[in-house]
């Protein structure tokens, strides 16, 4: 099979110019100090770390760890960093310890951003790494994401979003560069699964968690688990919602389902799509 450099010889030219410019954005000059990649493990993030380590200086990724993580995130992380060459720590923090966090409000994003990037800026420091870099890009300004403003406040950087790449263009090229992950499904945080001003634990979060790992287990790829107190709704794929009602599967969906704690099981009809719970505004769920 070819390799990357030939993989990427035969990209378009300017998917090539963007994999080149976002490189040398990356390539610290000699004696600046290297950079710490906040690193989740998704394709945005390895994208971003295989440019900064094909730039040649001093690179940190790190991956945080928390109750607000899918499970399996971590593990993802640490073997794409090892297939990169890339120095790579786990950080445990609890998001949760902030009571205005927990709380869930509408800016959630924000103070959640806020305080785990200030961690990052700190680590970074302490490593003498002088900047911190992000795996945000072009799409996510057409998305509800108030974590941006964090960013922007602490000085993160988004160079993916600085060379103009979107979603299928990182994975294009994720994919060129021979990255495992290139086609994962997008994984978010967990409490977006949960309505604004219904309080976030660790419990809730973990049944969440347990529950995409069983619609995964069932060969969903892309799903979502909103949980509204008793009811979970599910959000997979157009495609896949009827197979969620095949006379096989569905039985045993919403028995586990219902171990979890669930009273109820529904399917939501429009299927899968980002920022779901943002549809209802500043609302709190009943």
């Amino acid at each position: 099979m070819d390799g990357p450099e030939q993989r990427l010889a035969i990209l378009p030219p300017e998917l090539r110019a963007k994999l080149d410019a976002l490189t040398d954005d990356l390539r610290s000059p000699e004696g600046a100090g290297g950079l710490l990649v906040a690193f989740s493990g998704g394709v945005d993030s390895a994208l971003l770390l295989a440019a900064a380590v094909r730039g040649g200086g001093p690179v940190l990724a790190v991956t945080m760890t928390s109750p607000l993580q899918p499970s399996g995130e971590l593990e993802t992380a640490r073997e794409v960093a090892r297939q990169l060459g890339a120095e790579h720590e786990a950080v445990k923090v609890d998001p949760l310890a902030d009571p205005a966090l927990r709380a869930n409000p509408p800016e959630r994003c924000y103070l959640c951003k806020r305080r785990l990037f200030s961690g990052l800026i700190a680590l970074a420091r302490e490593r003498g790494l002088a900047e911190v870099v992000d795996g945000s890009n072009v799409d996510d300004d057409l998305e509800h994401r108030p974590g941006k403003r964090a960013l922007v406040e602490l000085g993160v950087r988004s160079p993916l979003k600085d060379a103009g790449l979107g979603k299928a263009e990182i994975r294009c090229l994720a994919e060129a560069l021979g990255l495992p992950n290139w086609r994962a499904p997008s994984m978010a945080c967990l409490a977006s699964r949960v309505p604004y001003g219904d309080a976030l634990t660790a419990e809730r979060l973990g049944r969440i968690d347990r529950g995409e790992a069983l619609l995964r287990s069932a060969g969903f790829e892309q799903v979502r688990l909103r949980d509204h107190g008793a009811v979970a709704r599910l959000e997979v794929a157009p495609s896949a919602i009827a197979s969620l009602l095949d006379p096989d599967l569905r039985p045993r969906l919403v028995a586990g389902l219902k171990e979890l704690g669930y009273a109820y099981v529904s399917v939501d009809l429009e299927g899968y799509r980002t920022g779901a719970m943002d549809e209802v505004g500043e609302r709190v769920e009943p």
